[in-house]
């Protein structure tokens, strides 16, 4: 059975930091990009960052460059996101995805999402 199981979302206030963590099981970890997405009520789902499963370059959206920053554990099939000086707009629902590729905005497998407040 596939999992993505996320982690560590919270309240904050803003400025403030969280990591999330992503725990995969399931599927081959190696091979797929791992991505974190967003959506805020009303909002469209907005793909945040992505790394490589290849060579590990990672991408990220322009609204977070410079704040956060994803990783992975392989030998743990893990993924992170470091969230810095987090702004009320980065307020949503995360989600740890698979994609074929990180320039893709199709995903194989998600999971059910961790919510993060930032509080202004």
């Amino acid at each position: 059975e596939v999992q993505l199981v996320e982690s560590g979302g919270g309240l904050v206030q803003a400025g403030g930091s969280l990591r999330l963590s992503c725990a995969a099981s399931g599927f081959t970890f190696d091979d797929y990009n791992m991505a974190w997405v967003r959506q805020a009520p009303g909002k469209e789902r907005e793909g945040v960052s992505c790394i490589s499963s290849s060579d590990g370059s990672t991408y990220y959206a322009e609204s977070v460059k410079g704040r956060f920053t994803i990783s992975s554990d392989n030998a743990k099939n893990m993924v992170y996101l470091q969230m810095n000086s987090l702004k009320p707009e980065d307020t949503a629902v995360y989600y740890c995805a698979a994609r074929r590729t990180c320039r893709s905005r199709l995903y194989v497998y998600r999971g059910q999402g961790t919510q993060v407040t930032v509080s202004s």
